[in-house]
């Protein structure tokens, strides 16, 4: 069992909070840079990222993320989470804190109308993209876990692991599972691992 933070600032981060305790975790929502530096690990959801950046900021909390991953602790970053770890974003160009060596366009599949759902390639988990980002370039350290259509929807790097779409937002528990681990239902098989895609 791991004390799993969600960056509580702004977004869905609820949800991820429910994904985590059906793993058998405790998650607490994180808004203050002591609650990052006691989580043993992190989520970074959805949401606005240029308003994320703004209050990470504000709260002064960005210290405390870069402490985090620089110790190893697992992270996971979705949607606007991604944006946030990437090492370039466009449309329109933001500064984002560069934890991941992949370049990313905002709302690349569309605006919240054009949301949609859909299945990752291969045996994948179920997807629910919602003015989702696209990974336009991933760098030679990162190694690509699930696809869609061919194009990188999971990657990781390290002990930070980032998806374009919304894991939270369906009752499947493998990318949380697969960064996190699970207390509960231990021989349910591991979909996400270092050498097995989603």
């Amino acid at each position: 069992m791991k004390r799993i933070g969600v960056l509580a600032l702004q977004g869905g981060f609820a949800a991820h909070a429910q994904r985590l305790e059906e793993l058998g975790h405790v998650a607490f929502e994180a808004r203050t840079a002591r609650d990052v530096d006691t989580a043993e690990g992190l989520v970074l959801p959805g949401g606005e990222s240029s308003a994320q950046l703004l209050l990470i900021e504000r709260f002064g909390l960005e210290g405390s993320i870069r402490a985090l991953v620089e110790g190893g602790r697992p992270v996971l970053a979705t949607c606007a989470g991604l944006i946030l770890v990437a090492a370039e974003v466009t449309s329109p160009r933001q500064r984002s804190f560069a934890l991941m060596d992949v370049d990313v366009t905002r709302n690349a599949y569309g605006r919240q109308r054009d949301s949609f759902e859909a299945r990752a390639d291969g045996e994948g988990p179920p997807l629910v993209f919602i003015r989702a980002p696209r990974i336009v370039r991933v760098g030679p350290g990162v190694e690509v876990l699930a696809t869609l259509g061919g194009e990188p929807i999971v990657v990781r790097q390290n002990n930070v692991t980032a998806a374009t779409f919304h894991p939270e937002l369906t009752r499947d528990t493998r990318v949380h599972r697969g960064v996190f681990g699970g207390c509960v239902d231990e021989h349910a098989r591991e979909l996400v691992s270092p050498r097995v895609a989603m």
